[in-house]
Formats: structure tokens, sequence, C-alpha cells
């Protein structure tokens, strides 16, 4: 078929709209789709044809450039243009275009479009469900990951009869009802005229196979519950709520299927003296009056161990240390957070006569009255809180 101007294939003028050009794949798809037009290569031509030209007129660039240039002008560019009806696979265009018929590539009862593009005969195996589960972590382990192991109750392939369902090696059958393929067919009038639609056969679940002899140990599932073992490593820098997904650890699917996978959620542990920040530790420094005001050495733990810290003379309440590299690492990375200490100073709640008369005597000196300059970055640090 020789190719003609978009435009025309879809009967639009040169101004149309988005919506308009949509409008109108839409009808000619209808109008020449396979499920309408058994059988007719003409029909089929021609669906490729419009949704050839709609994969074009849709793109605002490949549209510019074929206003400008012509079919030229989309010589070389990647996806459609330059008469992919001539060689492309029509469930490929069912893929790229079911969208626009409805959700999830379905077409409003007609098949082709969506997941009958994938059903062939033999192909389709059961899938086990998901198992999920919950860890609960020390910020010592997630520092640096962590091996567990969990005792599962789940199914698991039948040994009687090896997870075929079937007793004492029986086999299995054709379906009747789909004849193998795992799917039936429907054909109902509709407003666009008589459409078939696909679904999956109620009889075999859509396998495709049935059962002669059903084992008596698992009813013919090739499944029952039992029990496993699993070792999951939980590498370092994971987060309250992460969910780490371990495929082929769930329950067994039906008549050797596909295993579901381990869903493990993450669940984080308090710490007595550290507290989470993203990939930072905030650790509260409490500090006595004489530490604050004449300085010295005090120990801060992190979780690899206590560290030395310094502490000016005339330190401040409210007074940010960072300690770099001393947080949690990334996850699959190698960079670490930091460890933030926040400086708090303790004030004595009762003092002895000779410890008030010792405060009293400093009370009136200038070097115990806060500076305009000290004044100005404590509120300023406190107005940051309202921010």
């Amino acid at each position: 078929m020789a190719q003609r101007d978009y435009y025309e294939v879809l009967e639009v003028p040169k101004t149309a709209t988005a919506d308009e050009i949509k409008k109108a794949y839409k009808k000619k798809a209808i109008q020449y789709h396979p499920d309408r037009n058994p059988g007719d290569a003409t029909a089929e031509e021609k669906f490729k044809e419009a949704a050839e030209a709609y994969s074009v007129l849709s793109d605002p660039d490949k549209r510019a450039r074929y206003d400008q240039f012509g079919f030229d002008g989309l010589n070389g560019s990647q996806g459609f243009g330059g008469g992919f009806s001539q060689g492309m696979d029509m469930n490929d265009i069912f893929s790229m275009f079911g969208d626009i018929f409805g959700g999830g590539g379905g077409f409003s009862g007609f098949s082709g479009f969506g997941g009958s593009r994938s059903r062939q005969r033999g192909e389709r195996k059961s899938q086990g469900s998901d198992i999920r589960i919950k860890v609960s972590l020390t910020l010592e382990e997630i520092n640096t990951g962590v091996s567990k192991k969990f005792k599962l109750k789940k199914l698991v392939p039948c040994q009687h009869c090896n997870g075929t369902g079937a007793q004492g090696g029986s086999g299995v059958e054709t379906c009747p009802d789909c004849h193998g393929t795992g799917t039936v067919m429907r054909t109902q009038q509709s407003f666009f005229g008589m459409v078939q639609t696909q679904s999956v056969c109620p009889r075999c679940g859509g396998e495709g196979k049935i059962i002669k002899n059903r084992c008596p140990h698992c009813s013919g599932d090739g499944v029952v519950y039992g029990e496993e073992i699993v070792e999951v490593k939980i590498p370092a820098g994971v987060a309250e709520g992460m969910q780490l997904q371990v495929d082929g650890k769930g329950n067994a699917g039906k008549h050797n299927g596909y295993n579901g996978s381990l869903l493990v959620v993450i669940e984080e542990q308090e710490h007595k003296d550290l507290v989470r920040d993203g990939n930072d530790l905030v650790y509260n420094l409490l500090l006595s009056v004489p530490q604050a005001a004449l300085g010295g050495a005090v120990e801060i733990p992190t979780l690899d161990g206590s560290v030395k810290l310094k502490i000016d003379a005339g330190t401040q309440p409210g007074k940010m240390l960072r300690l770099r590299g001393k947080g949690l690492p990334e996850v699959n990375s190698q960079r670490r957070g930091d460890m933030i200490v926040n400086v708090s100073v303790y004030i004595p709640e009762t003092m002895s006569r000779d410890e008030k008369n010792a405060m009293e005597s400093f009370q009136n000196s200038d070097h115990f009255k806060p500076s305009l300059s000290v004044r100005e970055k404590i509120f300023k640090k406190f107005k940051s809180y309202f921010d």
C-alpha cells in the first residue's frame, strides 16, 4: 500500500488539535480493528496505517518535522514513521497504543490489546503469593548490615506428587474447554457490532491442562503448608519502613508454578543515647556549668565506640558540634552521615549554703552577664526553630 499523507489517513486538517487527532485515530482503530474484520488483510493494513499516522501526529516533535519536511523529516528518527506498517507486529501496536481505549491496555471488549499478547499455548504458570514479614533492627545492626534467619510457615511443593498435583505420576491432560490455550473466547453483540472477548479459562485456571487423578495429600494443588528457614542479608543503612524483596522465597505456586517473593519490612529500635535524622545521628551532650565555662574533653558514644571531643571554654547551650563520618552509611554507597552533638548545660536544682554563696559572689561579675553578641546569637538560634 502506497504511503499516504498522515492527515489524510486520519481525515483531519493540518490545524487539528491533539484531542482531535486522538479521537480520529480511535475512530479508525475501531473501524479497522482485526476483531471486527477477521481475515481482512486490507483492514489490517489500514489499522496499521492509522497507528503509524497517530504515532507521528501525536508527538509534537515528529509532527513539527513532518509538517516542515514531509516523510523525509522522519528518516532516522526513533519510533514509528517511515512505514512501520510493513514490518511491525500487530501486538506491538496494541501494547503501545492500547491505553487510548481504557485502563490496563484493554480495548473495551476487543481482544488483542493488553495481556493476550503473551498468552501462548503452555506458557502460563501459576504464581505463588508474596509473604510479608517485619524485622526489628538496632542502630548498631543498621550501621554494619546484618544477616537474619527466619523460619517461615508457607506453601511448599508437595513431596508426594513432586508439586504436580497428580497422584502416582498419572499426569495431566489438555483442558477440554480451552483446548490447551488457557483462554476462552466469547462473542457478543455490542455498540460496535459483534466483538470477541478473551478471558482466563475457568476450568483450568489458565494453565491449559487439568489433572486426571488428584494427589490426596495436596488435593491436586501441588502445594502444602510447610516450613522453610530463610536467611536474608540486610544491607547497611536501611531505614524504618524500607522493604526488601527476596525473589523466590514466598509461597510456592501451584503445579510447580513460580514462587512468590519474601518482603522484609524494616523496623528500627530506639537507641538509648542516639536519635537518627536521615543518615545523621544526634547526641544530646549535657554539660555542667563548670564544664561549659572552663571547657575540657568529654567522651561521646558513637556506633563504633566512644570518641573524645574537645569542649571550648565558654561553650553556650544550643551549640551544635559535628563529627564528620560518624553517622550511618547510605544504602549501597560509601557515603556516611555525621554525628551531630547538641550541647545542653545543666543548672543545679539544689545547692548547699557554700555553693549559693559562691554563686552569689559571681552574680554581679561582668563575666557572668551575657553580652549583646551572645544574646543575639542565642535569640537567632531560638528564632530558627519557628522558621
